[in-house]
């Protein structure tokens, strides 16, 4: 395993991040563990380095909701692959984070040598999820159809499309991706094109269906 790994933890239980922490620290050579209590925190933090080697993520800490949380990170660092962890790992929640991008799921109740092998796994290019787990196939046609719609969204289109959620005008996101104002209106219009929508809220809303509520998320 190469030397010189970061990683970053994103969980608001300051127990769960230690245990997280606990288990990294037998990855690599001392690696360097970033954390975050919070999604506003966890998207400063992935912003501000590019030389991330893997995002634990958290669905249910303050500020994420539900899987519209790894849309959001995925569009911050596209190329960094993201584990998923959750208290809710059912076939449902681990297939969808899967659709969405993530590279692994962990349960909460993993053991430590269960989180360290997921996490060697997945910096090798695999892709991990709970062995004892059948992911079935998508039910909710409306939930396939908005899966398979993100899924054609570029890096920085999904990025935009987060910030429409978070409520920022264009120039607002216009300054936060330091580009014109233009630039963003037309991936506003890529979006909801790719989305089959006519409007912004159209949008937030469909984004929202991978949200917290439908998946019944609790940590």
């Amino acid at each position: 395993m190469a030397a010189g790994l970061r990683f970053l933890v994103a969980d608001d239980h300051p127990l769960f991040r230690g245990a997280l922490r606990q288990a990294l620290t037998g990855v690599g050579d001392n690696p360097e563990i970033l954390e975050a209590g919070d999604f506003e925190s966890a998207k400063k933090v992935a912003a501000l380095n590019d030389d991330l080697d893997l995002v634990l993520l958290d669905l249910a800490m303050p500020g994420a909701s539900g899987l519209s949380a790894l849309v959001g990170m995925r569009g911050l660092q596209s190329a960094v692959p993201v584990i998923v962890v959750s208290a809710s790992d059912d076939a449902e929640t681990i297939r969808r984070s899967l659709d969405l991008g993530a590279s692994g799921f962990i349960s909460k109740s993993s053991s430590m040598e269960e989180i360290r092998n997921a996490v060697e796994a997945v910096l090798a290019g695999e892709i991990w999820t709970p062995a004892s787990v059948e992911l079935g196939v998508e039910q909710d046609p409306e939930i396939s159809d908005l899966i398979a719609r993100l899924q054609t969204l570029t890096p920085q289109q999904t990025r935009v499309l987060s910030m429409l959620a978070e409520g920022l005008l264009n120039k607002q996101i216009a300054y936060e991706l330091n580009v014109s104002e233009a630039t963003i209106k037309a991936h506003v219009s890529a979006v909801l094109q790719k989305l089959g929508v006519d409007s912004r809220t159209q949008a937030v809303i469909r984004l929202s269906r991978i949200g917290t509520d439908p998946l019944g998320i609790s940590g």
